[in-house]
């Protein structure tokens, strides 16, 4: 346990490091909307294509990976749709929604990759570039599926299409995985700028995470809020672990999948949310509070999960 979290706690004084950094006069405040572009177009897709071109999926298990986590993400699914009946009864209305199913299914890609290059180096990185190359395109669907029936709003579903498939994470992983199962040989010079570019994609995007958060959230959390954060950060690392068991999988690739899951939900749905008529500020509150808890639960899930599967 005690491993787990020293291992963890470099991760989040990275995400402290943006949280301090940027409430000081020390950079100027149009810094931080830039490297998060950079980090949206740049940094993360070379980090997957670099992770995912040179990966040994055979390894991995990554057939069975990839199907547990996109069950875990139909069974959240299914379990936050189940609490609108009665969330709408307690006062909830759509938008406020949208952001406790934002916030209850997706997931932090830049803490999940930054924990497992820290405990388990390569093979780490794999299992989570899996459940990315997995889940990405089909929780981005959910998502916006959900944002445009409960918004309440008209929404056109070409552009929206187009949106997903010009991803920039979804192409990284996509052209990732082309190159590793076509057997291509990456000119030399370009993979060593990649590999420079994606050494330095963890750092600069954890400090981005800190960055984004708003501590006074944390403070007084809403209902709404602190539910997000049980689903979230228990409910669906329990799920994950569950199914990845009952698909055989054992060791540390139950608790790479546990960590896919056990990390906050992801700061890139604060935007959506203020785009397509979700609820922005609950969403934020949402995010800042599952991260300042994810520092206590992730070592505790991580252990839990070593337990049951002998890793």
């Amino acid at each position: 346990m005690l491993i787990i979290f020293e291992s963890i706690l470099p991760i989040f004084l990275l995400v402290i490091l943006g949280v301090v950094l940027k409430r000081t006069p020390l950079i100027n405040a149009s810094f931080w909307g830039g490297l998060e572009q950079f980090g949206y177009f740049v940094l993360f897709p070379a980090l997957l294509f670099q992770t995912l071109s040179t990966a040994d999926f055979s390894a991995t298990d990554s057939g069975s990976v990839g199907i547990v986590s996109l069950l875990a993400v139909g069974v959240m699914t299914g379990i936050v749709l189940a609490c609108w009946p009665l969330l709408k009864r307690s006062g909830m209305g759509g938008p406020a929604y949208t952001s406790v199913f934002q916030t209850s299914t997706r997931w932090n890609g830049f803490m999940a990759l930054a924990i497992a290059e820290k405990l388990t180096g390569t093979m780490g990185l794999t299992v989570i570039a899996v459940i990315m190359a997995s889940i990405i395109v089909p929780l981005n669907l959910i998502n916006v599926g959900i944002m445009v029936w409960f918004s309440g709003e008209s929404r056109n579903f070409k552009t929206f299409a187009f949106k997903i498939i010009t991803n920039p994470i979804i192409i990284g992983a996509a052209a990732g995985v082309v190159v590793n199962l076509s057997g291509w040989t990456v000119y030399a010079p370009f993979m060593t700028a990649v590999d420079l570019i994606a050494s330095a994609s963890l750092g600069l995007g954890l400090v981005t995470v800190g960055a984004g958060l708003r501590i006074a959230d944390a403070l007084k959390p809403q209902p709404s809020v602190l539910l997000t954060v049980m689903l979230k950060l228990i409910v669906f690392p329990v799920v994950a672990v569950s199914l990845a068991l009952t698909f055989g999988l054992s060791g540390e690739i139950v608790v790479m999948v546990a960590l896919g899951a056990a990390v906050p939900t992801a700061m890139n749905g604060y935007v959506l949310a203020k785009q397509m008529g979700g609820d922005a500020d609950l969403y934020a509150a949402a995010a800042t509070v599952q991260t300042v808890a994810a520092f206590f639960t992730i070592p505790v899930m991580l252990y839990l999960a070593a337990q049951v599967a002998g890793g």
